[in-house]
């Protein structure tokens, strides 16, 4: 089966509601979401979707499949200065690499954990400044938190 095609492994099916009920829980509802096109994304999404009463606008985008961080960042400095929060649900290395790269300041240990592994449904939230998308560059970003699936379901991490 062609990587794309190949679905959800039982871990992400099971992670993703949790991580969705914990960002709902925590006011972290994204404005907009940029879903890679590969199915085991697809599906991610459509578990985590039932969580938010306020539906995100969700946007596929085939450029998120297996990208370079570059390719991930160009693909959030499109979105319109209308949109104040996105979330990416793609694949690594390149969304641990990205997040690294954006982040300039945060909660060090967290930061430490990211850098370390960035596990199936993690969520790495990150703060900019204000000011448009297309703004966006690397070493400008405040690592808020950064939550695994095991940390929210209470098994440690």
């Amino acid at each position: 089966m062609p990587d794309r095609d190949r679905p959800l492994n039982a871990r992400g099916r099971q992670a993703a509601p949790v991580m969705a009920e914990h960002m709902v829980s925590q006011d972290l509802v994204p404005q907009r979401v940029l879903v890679s096109t590969a199915a085991r994304t697809r599906e991610t999404w459509k578990l985590m979707l039932p969580s938010f009463a306020l539906k995100p606008q969700t946007v596929f985008e085939g450029r998120l499949y297996e990208s370079s961080p570059h390719t991930i960042l160009s693909v959030i400095k499109e979105m319109p200065a209308s949109v104040k929060s996105v979330l990416v649900v793609g694949h690594n290395p390149g969304l641990q690499t990205l997040a690294l790269a954006l982040i300039a300041s945060g909660d060090a240990r967290a930061r430490e954990q990211l850098a370390e592994k960035f596990p199936t449904a993690a969520l790495a939230v990150i703060d900019f400044a204000a000011g448009p998308w297309s703004g966006l560059r690397p070493g400008t970003g405040a690592l808020d938190r950064f939550i695994t699936p095991l940390a929210v379901s209470g098994d440690g991490d």
